[in-house]
């Protein structure tokens, strides 16, 4: 059998949840979320950025996040995250503001604005709790009366949930994470027991895991993130002693290797550029050094 993918890469995880195909897929998932957290399931989505074959793996982390509307006009983002990237907490509201910012064309009042929600599934622990799924409102601190509902922010954190002490059998949104936690397939028929748009999803990362051209990209984004993760560990080490000019030095060599990988991965100049942050020079120059 072929060795099935990781589903918590962004890039996998967008063609499994973010493509039109598998919207019933998503809308499922959120439903769980959406009715753990207390709220009332959802009837329809329209996604607003479908993964399409011109997504590229070497995109910026917010261009793979997945989008989508409700019939009544709220606004749902959905983000994987697979490493800290580092103030995720204000990260997380620059991107929610940008989200609820987005709607509101010149000449509208502000009473047109709906609901955005972020969703966010880490893959690393953020929270001083022991909860996987922590969810967060605009609240008074003392009486608890909401200044606004227009704001909710879920996090759910991969490396709480605990399958020994979740009740799988009974189905919910610990399945969903199970799953993207890396349940092998030995598990999945108890997962999908009460959860059959599980199985979809099951169903295309294998088909996924088989199709070479994804395994391709799969890979390549793998690359670019672990690279990514290493930059920001370097530079955060970097900066913590005092090494500035070498800090960039060795920032600067960092992205040069990664570009080389991509180029040798055959990823055209400019997804190469817009992944390292390097100029279209410095790219073309080390394109024609691998010749």
């Amino acid at each position: 059998m072929t060795e099935l993918l990781d589903p918590r890469n962004d890039f996998l995880f967008k063609r499994i949840f973010g493509s039109e195909e598998n919207r019933d897929v998503l809308l499922a998932f959120l439903n769980r979320t959406f009715t753990e957290a207390g709220r009332p399931p959802l009837s329809e989505i329209l996604l607003l950025n479908p993964y399409t074959d011109k997504d590229s793996p070497s995109d910026k982390q917010s261009i793979l996040d997945i989008r989508a509307r409700t019939v009544e006009g709220e606004r749902i983002n959905v983000e994987m995250q697979l490493f800290n990237r580092y103030d995720m907490e204000k990260r997380t509201l620059f991107y929610w503001s940008k989200l609820y910012a987005s709607q509101l064309v010149q000449g509208q009042s502000y009473s047109t604005l709906q609901r955005c929600v972020t969703i966010n599934i880490l893959n690393f622990e953020l929270l001083r709790n022991d909860l996987y799924h922590s969810v967060f409102h605009l609240r008074e601190d003392q009486t608890g009366i909401a200044l606004t509902d227009d704001i909710e922010i879920h996090c759910l954190e991969l490396p709480k949930l605990n399958a020994k002490s979740i009740p799988i059998e009974q189905g919910g949104l610990a399945n969903w994470l199970l799953f993207l936690k890396g349940a092998t397939p030995d598990q999945w028929e108890v997962l999908t027991m009460n959860e059959p748009k599980l199985k979809k999803a099951m169903d295309t990362l294998e088909f996924l895991s088989q199709d070479q051209e994804a395994r391709m990209q799969y890979e390549a984004r793998q690359k670019y993130l672990h690279d990514q993760a290493s930059l920001m560990e370097a530079a955060k080490n970097a900066e913590k002693y005092g090494f500035r000019v070498g800090m960039e030095e060795g920032i600067q060599h960092e992205k040069k290797q990664t570009a080389l990988r991509l180029l040798r991965l055959q990823l055209a100049i400019p997804d190469v550029v817009t992944a390292t942050g390097l100029s279209e020079q410095e790219v073309t120059a080390l394109y024609e050094s691998l010749k």
